[in-house]
């Protein structure tokens, strides 16, 4: 707990807007989903037939994973892309499901004598509605929104895998970093803040079924709308700030961290520019959209991963054909490849160092002698790329025990150690091999294509904005693989900050 605390002490301010943005999208999204949701729920109250299709749509909404959803919202036009707007749109869709059904229920369950007492009384339908079963209906509709609210705390926490900010992105942050602290950093209040909401919900629910008096009920709705005003003056006070900012992205682990870091901190250095930074945005498919989209301006892709899992060609095996063609294929879609950093991550295949020495293992040949009786575990995007595990399998011959495990690609490795998984497919620069006692096995028949790490960026943005490029150009060749293997255990097994970990670095290289 103490380490927690630490934290929280030490990344005070970017807490505090992380907490901000949690809160904007969550308000948001719910106001939106009740300006969407009531007045279909009361269309449905109207008519029997549709409500049944209207609240099955709904329920079909909300059995996709979240995730998913905001997967599939990626490409979509307007309302899709990287950032708030797409998760916003997610979150409203989860949150008409029970303020629907909650408004039907409310205004079906007005009683019919006071129905027939209005209509006696010459009250016109829209009389009806607004005067007599609205407000009766009221606390039925309080408690949809609450419920709606709740499940908007917890979904938008996922939403900082597609750079939406929130108090996910510490989640995110310490999956990749493999540490507990940094979890909780942002799990603990995220609980909290659901806590908070639904009891200040369940109060205002509470006032307005008891029918206290209408001050009461002023004093409740003053509450909400303050909640709302001053999360709206704070997502427009971040929004000013981030105005005209170059947009740096990652993807989810602890390299790419870096890496974002990096490029972040030298054009903050080198051009005095403000830099807005979508780490841990997801795998590669959420950061080449992004950077297509225009959501983000420049990040670290690696060239063997552009060629087979962007551009879909076969692999090439020579470095320098690899980053040209690469390169090409960049540029004929309105974005410039910049030099490599100066080392290749390419895929290593895994094995515990004590089952190396005693099977002497040395290649991946080796291992498919053995690989009968053992367990393989392997990240998502391993598991579907061309050049991953299929392609893989077929050029060693390789065959395990069972289906291999689909795991977050940082938690394989210790998997791997602890005995849950004999072979995994992880990173050549990751910190984790050499604190853990893994080997890496020779590719030695040549699958695997280079990736050398190399930022790729807009080319508006570097035609806007020359001083980036020529930022970006000076890190060319400054990384190496060691450097590079360094900073990732300094973060995976040291536990220390990524942001602190690139000022030393370039501190020494500058």
């Amino acid at each position: 707990m103490t380490r927690l605390f630490t934290f929280w002490a030490s990344h005070a301010a970017e807490f505090a807007g992380l907490l901000a943005q949690h809160v904007l999208l969550v308000v948001v999204s719910t106001l939106a989903a009740i300006l969407i949701g009531v007045p279909l729920g009361v269309f449905a109250s109207r008519r029997p037939r549709l409500s049944a299709p209207i609240v099955g749509i709904a329920n079909i909404v909300q059995t996709i994973p979240s995730l998913a959803m905001f997967g599939f919202l990626l490409p979509v036009p307007l309302i899709g892309g990287v950032g708030a707007r797409a998760a916003i749109v997610v979150l409203i869709l989860y949150g008409l499901l029970p303020i629907v059904r909650t408004t039907i229920a409310g205004i079906t369950g007005v009683d019919a004598t006071v129905r027939e007492a209005g209509i006696a009384m010459g009250m016109t339908q829209g009389e009806l509605l607004r005067i007599v079963e609205l407000p009766l209906a009221l606390p039925s509709i309080a408690a949809g929104v609450r419920v709606a609210a709740v499940v908007g705390v917890g979904s938008a926490t996922i939403a900082a895998a597609i750079g939406a900010g929130g108090l996910g992105e510490y989640i995110y942050r310490g999956l990749s970093m493999v540490d507990s602290s940094v979890i909780l950093a942002g799990a603990i209040p995220a609980a909290l803040l659901a806590l908070a909401v639904d009891g200040l919900l369940l109060w205002v629910e509470h006032q307005l079924s008891t029918r206290r008096r209408s001050a009461s009920r002023r004093t409740a709705l003053a509450a909400a709308a303050a909640v709302v005003a001053v999360a709206l003056v704070a997502g427009g006070t971040a929004a000013a700030r981030s105005r005209g900012a170059i947009v740096v992205g990652s993807k989810n682990f602890t390299e790419q961290v870096i890496l974002g870091e990096l490029v972040a901190q030298t054009i903050e250095r080198d051009t005095g520019m403000r830099v807005q930074r979508r780490l841990n945005l997801g795998g590669t498919l959420i950061c080449d959209r992004a950077l297509i989209t225009g959501d983000v301006d420049v990040y670290v892709e690696y060239t063997g991963t552009a060629l087979t899992a962007v551009f879909h060609e076969p692999a090439l095996t020579e470095s320098r054909a690899v980053f040209e063609h690469v390169r090409e294929q960049y540029a004929r879609t309105g974005r410039t490849l910049l030099p490599p950093l100066g080392f290749d991550n390419t895929f290593a295949i895994l094995v515990r160092g004590k089952d190396a020495r005693s099977l002497g293992l040395r290649t991946i040949d080796d291992a498919a002698r053995v690989a009968q009786r053992w367990r393989a575990g392997f990240g998502y995007e391993f598991l579907e790329r061309p050049d991953g595990y299929p392609g893989l399998a077929k050029a060693y011959g390789l065959r395990f025990a069972g289906e291999p495990h689909v795991m977050d690609l940082t938690l394989s490795y210790r998997a791997l150690s602890s005995g849950q998984v004999d072979l995994i497919a992880g990173d050549a620069t990751a910190g984790l091999i050499s604190a853990l006692d893994l080997v890496q096995l020779e590719d030695n028949r040549h699958y695997f294509p280079p990736y050398d790490a190399a930022p790729v960026a807009r080319a508006q943005t570097l035609l806007k904005y020359p001083q980036v490029r020529d930022a970006l150009e000076k890190l060319g060749g400054r990384v190496s693989a060691a450097e590079m293997r360094r900073m990732n255990y300094a973060v995976d097994a040291e536990h220390k900050d990524a942001a602190q970990i690139v000022r030393e670095f370039l501190a020494v290289v500058r």
